[in-house]
């Protein structure tokens, strides 16, 4: 007889019980700041979306946003737009607002309702000052960069960013089409860094020259490493040097750099990732055409590197853009999330055709690109997952282009680091380093972000800058501040307990875009929810910090609990059907004298991942051995 598996809860599983928190890299307790929007509480759902993340604002408009990707409520229908939502209040209270103060309070006194950890700016309060004014050197003034200066700022370390360009931003300016992120946004939300006593050095990159020994000269007492990876990966094949063929990132580069490259009429993006994506829609500014007069096959579709890379295409002047991945359209690394899948959708909406399962064979021409030849590719991953594409040689098409953009891979220059520096560097060319600490083989050397793991999100890059400036500060104070987490438990009386009205009926709906003609030039493409619509959108949340908890004495096995669930996820069984880890089994045994005797045990079982929180369960209990309570995890450094 086959067993239903299952598990005790206990309080690890409660705080691990809020996917969408667990998902953020900085365990932003995004829940917590769309039930307030919900609620109509504006300004406390920016200081729950403000508290761990200094890029709440950037964020707001160009996150992949992993937490969208594991909300609960997409196993019901589709998930939360948690993204567009944090962009609602960042527009009211945050950099790009007009409401200083909101800043002011936030950093000086404003507490966060949601869950905290060490890292969100409440917890960084309680510490300031005690970095002492010692010197840190910041190296990339990308995400992780920034999030790293932030929190050391506010920490009290005398804090440099070097940036080798002549703005703040790395790839976030550099290589984020302006459609996407207006360079206002980036000015304001940096801005901040002043205000916090960070010292700013742009011009400045580090060479063989001016290198890391130079710093320790300057004084430097630790150095972060956050450059960020604005090289692009070459691609061994026939005509690829040819005048017209250009990297994704460069590509990119110039183009947010104010130069206009002239590609000409017709243009191929090679790749099937977000940088792809942003520079085949950025080719398109400039020229709109309708997608039926541009798609030349019935599989003609596309991936984010490539997305990004085919997006600044157009804008350049061309009125024809194709996106060439070798990934089919479900494998794809831009259609791997929900953020990807949408940004997919707008370029389609802008033109672009999308050749998924195709490889370039050779760029076509003499002097000039002409064209290119593509070979079908018929497996890109092995049977263990990695990367090994393989093609049918004999199955090949051409498209005419006046240029092809590569968005193949991006990788860090590392070429400022001598071995004398002490530095390991792996063999994919990241630098090596503690995955627990970002701490280097260089005592007083941290890196993360590209530099260390390659091209990543921008969330997970603020995660490592934060990592950074709590390990920065354990190896200069020379202490190592313990967690002590903290348990809030509200019981709601069933009586007072509602879920808003229709809220498992309303559908997701996305925020409005500007209409397909006028997508031209830096014009941003996605735009604010009004109030009536997100707060429609804020009330589809599930509310996972509230959870069902159930007193076994208490209950008289009447069973009106499971005929009331419209989700049928609680279910009496006898509990020889029910499979237990070993040491599950132990805690049935020590807390409910299981096995003591031969008694006949009944459990109530319950799918988790199917409960809407109606309520019900807990209102028809005659009991009230099944209850509502909301869970709140508060982290504080002992």
């Amino acid at each position: 007889m086959s067993k239903y598996p299952a598990v005790f809860r206990d309080m690890y599983w409660y705080r691990q019980n809020v996917p969408c928190m667990e998902a953020c890299p900085v365990h932003t307790d995004s829940g917590r700041y769309v039930q307030l929007i919900a609620e109509g509480k504006y300004r406390d759902a920016f200081f729950v979306a403000r508290s761990p993340n200094p890029l709440a604002s950037v964020c707001g408009r160009i996150c992949s946003a992993p937490c969208e990707d594991a909300c609960r409520r997409g196993t019901i229908d589709q998930a939360v737009t948690i993204r567009p939502l944090k962009r609602f209040v960042t527009e009211r209270y945050g950099a790009e607002s007009t409401d200083p103060e909101s800043y002011r309070s936030l950093l000086e006194k404003a507490e966060d309702e949601g869950c905290h950890r060490l890292w969100h700016l409440s917890e960084l309060r309680s510490q300031q000052g005690k970095g002492n004014g010692r010197k840190v050197a910041v190296i990339g003034s990308g995400p992780s960069g920034m999030a790293c200066a932030h929190d050391l700022a506010l920490l009290g370390y005398a804090v440099t960013v070097f940036e080798a360009l002549d703005k703040l931003g790395g790839m976030l300016r550099y290589g984020i089409p302006e459609y996407r992120l207006p360079r206002g946004v980036i000015d304001r939300e940096f801005g901040l860094l002043s205000q916090l006593g960070v010292t700013v050095r742009t011009n400045t990159p580090l060479t063989a020259e001016y290198n890391l020994q130079s710093l320790r000269e300057e004084g430097f007492d630790a150095i972060f490493l956050s450059v960020g990876a604005m090289k692009g990966r070459d691609l061994n094949i026939p005509g690829y040097n040819l005048d017209g063929c250009i990297k994704a990132v460069d590509y990119l580069l110039n183009i947010n750099k104010g130069y206009r490259i002239d590609l000409g009429e017709r243009v191929v993006v090679i790749g099937g990732g977000l940088v792809a994506l942003d520079a085949a829609r950025t080719v398109v500014r400039d020229f709109y055409k309708p997608m039926e007069e541009i798609e030349r096959s019935a599989d003609a579709v596309v991936g984010q590197p490539a997305l990004d890379a085919a997006r600044g295409a157009i804008r350049g002047g061309a009125t024809e853009v194709h996106m060439v991945s070798l990934e089919s359209f479900e494998e794809m690394p831009a259609a791997q999330t929900i953020s990807g899948q949408d940004e997919i959708n707008q370029a389609r909406e802008e033109g672009i055709a999308f050749h998924p399962s195709w490889g370039p064979k050779a760029v076509l021409g003499k002097d000039r690109v002409t064209g290119i030849e593509l070979k079908r590719c018929t497996r890109v991953f092995d049977e263990n997952g990695r990367f090994n594409p393989l093609f049918d040689e004999e199955t090949t098409t051409t498209i005419e282009a006046d240029s092809v953009i590569f968005a193949i891979g991006q990788q860090v220059d590392l070429s400022f680091i001598s071995e004398k520096d002490g530095i390991e560097i792996t063999p994919a060319g990241t630098i090596k380093i503690d995955p627990a600490t970002l701490a280097t083989t260089a005592p007083g050397v941290f890196a993360g972000g590209d530099a260390a793991f390659g091209p990543r999100i921008a969330i997970e890059a603020v995660a490592n800058g934060k990592t950074a400036a709590m390990s920065i500060h354990e190896f200069l104070s020379d202490t190592k501040p313990r967690a002590t987490v903290h348990v809030q438990i509200e019981k709601i009386p069933a009586s007072d307990y509602a879920m808003f009205a229709d809220y498992d009926l309303v559908p997701r709906k996305h925020p409005p875009t500007i209409e397909t003609e006028r997508r031209t030039g830096i014009a941003e493409v996605e735009q604010v929810y009004g109030e009536r619509e997100a707060r429609e959108q804020a009330e589809r949340c599930l509310v996972c910090h509230v959870d069902t908890i159930y007193d076994p004495e208490l209950c008289v096995l009447c069973g009106r609990c499971s005929e009331v669930c419209p989700e049928r996820c609680l279910k009496f069984l006898p509990l020889e059907e029910v499979e237990l880890p070993e040491d599950h089994w132990q805690h049935a045994k020590e807390h409910y004298g299981i096995g003591d005797d031969d008694q006949p045990m009944t459990v109530l079982l319950k799918d988790d991942t199917a409960c809407i929180r109606c309520g019900l369960c807990a209102m028809r209990c005659p009991t009230e051995a099944m209850t509502m309570e909301r869970f709140n995890f508060i982290e504080t450094a002992t």
